[in-house]
Order: C-alpha cells, then sequence, then structure tokens
C-alpha cells in the first residue's frame, strides 16, 4: 500500500488560520445547528474562505456520522457529517479533519459546513 502524499502549505497553495471576531451561525430547517464567537476563517489557495467552528458549539443532535471519507494532502483524513433535517440536500454537509496534519493542526476540534448544504452560515 502506498502512503498518503503529504503537502505543505506554501507560497503556490497558501493556508492561512485566523481566528474570526464574529459571530458565526450556521442554520438549516430553521433551526440552529451551530453558533460560534470562536470559529477559525480557513483561506486556501483560491477556494472561498471557510469558518470552521469549534465542536463545543454545534448541536451534533442534529448531525449524524456519514460513512463518506476524503483525504486532502495539505489537510489529511476527512470525515463528514449529515444534518438529517436538512433532507438530502444536507447530506455530507459537515466536515472535520479530525487529525489534521501539523501545518493545518489549528483546526483539529473544529468543524465547517458547505455553504450550499445548509440554510444559511452569517
Amino acid at each position: 500500500m502506498t502512503a498518503k502524499p503529504v503537502k505543505l502549505p506554501g507560497p503556490g497553495h497558501p493556508i492561512s488560520i485566523v481566528l474570526n471576531p464574529q459571530q458565526v451561525v450556521v442554520k438549516v430547517a430553521g433551526r440552529v445547528v451551530a453558533e460560534s464567537r470562536e470559529a477559525l476563517t480557513l483561506s486556501e489557495a483560491g477556494y472561498q474562505p471557510v469558518q470552521y467552528i469549534p465542536r463545543k458549539d454545534i448541536d451534533f443532535t442534529l448531525l449524524e456520522r456519514s460513512d463518506h471519507a476524503t483525504y486532502c494532502p495539505y489537510k489529511g483524513d476527512c470525515t463528514y457529517y449529515n444534518v438529517p433535517i436538512g433532507g438530502a440536500r444536507s447530506k455530507n454537509a459537515a466536515w472535520s479533519y479530525e487529525v489534521p496534519h501539523p501545518a493545518v493542526e489549528p483546526i483539529e476540534g473544529y468543524v465547517a459546513f458547505y455553504r450550499d448544504r445548509v440554510d444559511l452560515i452569517e
């Protein structure tokens, strides 16, 4: 079996992680799934910035662990969560790097949500 590649952020693929001073709220089907004043904003290369929310600020009674998994050479193994109250649209709506690569270690213990799979991220 071949080892998974590990890449480091750099000038060709920058990644920055900063504390977001604003309140971040995630809603699905009228319910608050997450609400935090301690979110981290991860900006990566040419992608839109993503809000990573601490697990303690997420209502995990509204999420269920998915069997879907992916791998990012910059961040590591990724696990996913469905938000059943959102229906089929909210399948694999949230993701987490539970043991991220050292370069992005600040996102350990955080979860992010796809904007198009929830009703609102503000």
